[in-house]
């Protein structure tokens, strides 16, 4: 049996990812692919209330290496019990967000080195990586404002334009280091431009592994 395809959707706040998620599902139901959706933080009970817990706006000052560790957390719980055993039984994994999202958040806005955050990523995903990333991508200023519309913002949502900025920073430069997995989107292009360059990447990934 052939291993499923773990694709992966990033971006900073405002991006669109949801919207993105779900045109990357029709694509694969179009092809009668099974897969599966998931999210970071979060994806299992156990990693959903730690999820809470990061995201809990509070007066508590939450330091930093305490968040990169908590998200590493959820990201082995939801590996170990989602991802893997799904990717096992030849079926795709499509996640709003991965690892990509702790070397820009953690590593490009809260300035962890990413020799640490790295160390983490070898005893936690150990093979693990995505076939595609696709990344979308637009100004900072442009993604908050549509974010703002959503309602109360998270603890992390609540950041300042500048740190958002270096998370943008961070996953352009990822995205430059591996262009053979990762596929950026210009989210500032109209939805139906989006969907299409997203359903572009997808039949392309397909036909590459068929």
């Amino acid at each position: 049996m052939k291993k499923g395809l773990f694709i992966t959707v990033e971006g900073i706040e405002g991006a669109g990812k949801s919207t993105a998620i779900q045109s990357v599902s029709e694509a694969l139901n179009k092809t009668g692919t099974e897969h599966i959706i998931t999210r970071e933080p979060g994806g299992t009970p156990l990693a959903e209330d730690i999820r809470h817990l990061l995201l809990k706006p509070r007066d508590e000052e939450v330091s930093s290496d305490t968040e990169l560790l908590l998200m590493y957390a959820c990201r082995s719980q939801l590996i170990n019990t989602v991802i893997n055993p799904a990717l096992s039984r030849g079926i795709h994994v499509v996640s709003d967000r991965f690892n990509d999202a702790s070397f820009a958040y953690q590593g490009g806005g809260r300035d962890i080195s990413l020799d640490f955050i790295k160390l983490l990523d070898k005893w936690v995903l150990h093979d693990l990586k995505p076939q595609l990333t696709l990344l979308l991508d637009l100004p900072v200023e442009i993604g908050l404002t549509r974010a703002s519309k959503r309602g109360n913002k998270d603890r992390i949502e609540q950041e300042t334009l500048v740190f958002f900025e270096k998370v943008r920073t961070s996953y352009l430069e990822r995205a430059a280091n591996e262009p053979d997995r990762f596929v950026i989107i210009d989210a500032t292009e109209p939805p139906q431009k989006v969907r299409k360059d997203i359903l572009s990447a997808i039949e392309t990934l397909i036909k590459k592994y068929s």
